[in-house]
């Protein structure tokens, strides 16, 4: 940027940029989109990016879309692709009459983005063929300035690590079927509720997860039919096609599970994944209380004779093991 700390100011946000970084704030107006509202403030490096696209909007405006690459955001990356377009983070939507400006701040961006491969490097993300995405292209009745559809990526590499913090919360949020839980580096809680959660999960009991146990996360959106979370176990074993069925899942509807809620909590737990990926493994993965917990749970259930001797001596051996 030719002058560091400028401020582009948009529709329910506005863009700051610093020397190496894209800051984006959010407004916490009514009609501001809920996951802005929770996020607050995202810094993006620019490194982090892999184009910076102008289209024309709806109602008059034009939109300034910083696209990041892949890989490199725990949130758009837990996301994968389901976020409506008026809940993406990275859009900055503008009045049709700072076009001119817009358009000035994208070129300014484009700028700083790492260099794109030529034409004899990697395919873009998804398959695609290289789309450069810094060339400016003639938009309809816009005289050149926007752009038009093409492959966002431009080719660029995804990141080897995410290079976009995790969003600070919400660490907690009530599903259909139970309450989800994370302390934020080690473990992930499920305690389910018995207004919504299933026989099978009743009889499995309340769930506590290791991150180190973890390899990923499944995050449905809501807004549609099966909208869930969850945990994908690193062992890779069989599991409950049914997220219903599947104490390692839990289920939205209804109101709950929502986009703001959910969706920064898988973001902030696959982000711990990724990180425990990198750091030594150490001795008892999972901490004395929550195998306590578990027993005790185990216990009221065979109490209750919803669980056999054998299957109770069975499961406090394998808890107890864990230690």
């Amino acid at each position: 940027m030719r002058r560091m700390g400028d401020v582009l100011a948009g529709i329910h946000a506005a863009w700051e940029f610093e020397s190496d970084a894209l800051v984006i704030r959010f407004e916490r107006g009514i009609r501001t989109p809920k996951l802005y509202q929770v996020l607050r403030e995202r810094r993006v490096p620019y490194e982090a990016l892999a184009s910076v696209t102008l289209t024309p909007g709806k109602r008059n405006t034009v939109v300034l879309h910083a696209v990041p690459r892949p890989g490199a955001d725990p949130l758009m990356e837990a996301a994968a692709g389901q976020l409506k377009e008026s809940c993406d983070p990275y859009r900055l939507v503008l009045p049709a009459d700072r076009e001119t400006l817009a358009e000035y701040y994208r070129d300014e961006l484009r700028a700083l983005l790492p260099p794109e491969p030529g034409a004899a490097g990697a395919a873009g993300h998804g398959g695609s063929a290289p789309y450069d995405g810094r060339d400016a292209l003639d938009g309809p009745d816009r005289g050149g300035a926007l752009d038009v559809p093409g492959d966002p990526y431009g080719g660029v590499a995804p990141a080897e690590r995410f290079l976009v913090a995790p969003p600070s919360g919400p660490l907690s949020f009530k599903a259909y079927d139970g309450k989800a839980s994370f302390d934020g580096s080690a473990e992930v809680a499920f305690r389910w509720f018995w207004t919504g959660a299933s026989s099978e999960k009743w009889k499995a009991g309340d769930q506590t997860f290791s991150v180190r146990d973890l390899c990923g996360i499944e995050w449905r959106s809501p807004d549609v039919f099966d909208g869930h979370l969850r945990l994908l176990s690193r062992d890779g074993g069989p599991r409950p096609s049914q997220p219903d069925h599947d104490p390692a899942s839990v289920v939205f509807g209804l109101g709950y599970g929502l986009v703001h809620e959910s969706l920064p909590f898988a973001a902030a737990v696959l982000a711990a994944i990724r990180a425990s990926d990198r750091a030594p493994v150490p001795v008892g993965s999972r901490t004395p209380g929550a195998v306590a917990e578990r027993i005790r749970h185990l216990g009221e259930l065979h109490r209750a004779g919803l669980v056999t001797d054998e299957e109770f001596s069975t499961k406090k051996a394998e808890l107890l093991a864990e230690l």
